[in-house]
């Protein structure tokens, strides 16, 4: 089923989690042993993470290195598929643009559908590791925009091929990503906003917003979103913390700032045992709030994490 069509027939506001493929050589049981205790909770959907490419030096015989491309998290499409299988709940694969040709999204698209997926999330991606800017393929989508604009094509049955006869249209319900306190790459936010309405107007279902800790901060971005016009579902992004270094951690690796109460409250904390109940606390009262206020669906990041969001969630739903 559409995620659209799952949050209209909702009668209050859905649970929904995000996960990571396990790293290259690791079975997918230890992927179910993260899923399973949130089960009961009956997630309307489940996001699976798609990672490009990294690159490792390896040592060469006789001195000096070779730079090799490896991909550590591979399976994306097949753990959707599996999950599918496993638990009968919607599956939605992360697309990304780094690192992929059009013609190999294109081909992902085609198996997605052949595996009767009918959501996507949509985005650029980040740069390669260690590489200060994004960079696209030469033959690759440029940004979330174009990348988004392909599959648009797609449902309308317009495929790179336009030799293609009587090709058939495919369904996606697109979703896209929105940040509260902006992207890191715009100059403001007014110009991020304008950015995400062009998304929109193209053909945009959903947005599921980067993760915060300032619920102040989501509820501005909705308002302004809809004062431009933006009036699809926005879905909040929910990350509890889990240990001291994050404090330093989150804000450099997701540009968000992190509210000065929760700081001071990890600070006074003596170990990270300590810390991850504060942050189960703190999205508790996060989350009831946005229930409270009508939110669609509450996304939580639990980076294959368990038990901080079943504590949340049974406090929650």
């Amino acid at each position: 089923m559409r995620i659209t069509e799952i949050i209209e027939n909702a009668k209050e506001t859905l649970f929904s989690i995000e996960i990571l493929p396990p790293l290259k050589g690791k079975d997918i049981k230890s992927l179910y042993a993260g899923i399973d205790p949130l089960m009961e909770f009956k997630p309307a959907f489940i996001d699976v993470t798609y990672h490009r490419e990294e690159f490792i030096l390896r040592k060469r015989v006789g001195g000096g290195f070779d730079k090799v491309f490896t991909r550590k998290r591979p399976g994306t499409v097949a753990i959707c598929a599996a999950l599918m299988n496993k638990y009968k709940v919607n599956a939605v694969p992360h697309l990304i643009c780094g690192g992929f040709s059009k013609e190999e999204t294109e081909n992902a698209l085609i198996d997605l559908n052949f595996l009767g997926i009918q959501n996507v999330l949509v985005l650029r991606g980040d740069s390669v590791k260690n590489e200060p800017n994004f960079v696209p393929e030469p033959d690759g989508n440029k940004n979330s925009l174009e990348l988004l604009n392909q599959v648009i094509d797609m449902n309308n049955g317009v495929y790179l091929d336009h030799e293609l006869e009587n090709a058939t249209p495919t369904n996606f319900c697109i979703g896209v990503s929105g940040y509260p306190e902006k992207h890191f790459e715009a100059p403001n936010m007014n110009s991020d906003l304008k950015w995400l309405k062009q998304k929109v107007d193209a053909g945009a279902d959903y947005i599921v917003t980067q993760m915060f800790f300032d619920n102040k901060k989501f509820f501005d971005f909705v308002d302004r979103c809809r004062a431009m016009g933006i009036t699809v579902p926005i879905i909040p992004g929910i990350k509890p913390m889990a240990n001291k270094k994050q404090l330093i951690a989150l804000p450099k690796i997701f540009h968000i700032d992190i509210p000065d109460d929760l700081v001071s409250a990890i600070e006074n904390c003596k170990d990270d045992k300590a810390v991850k109940q504060v942050g189960i606390e703190w999205a508790i009262q996060q989350s009831l709030e946005l229930k409270a206020a009508g939110v669609p669906v509450l996304h939580y990041y639990t980076m294959g994490l368990s038990s901080a969001t079943k504590e949340i969630a049974s406090k929650v739903f």
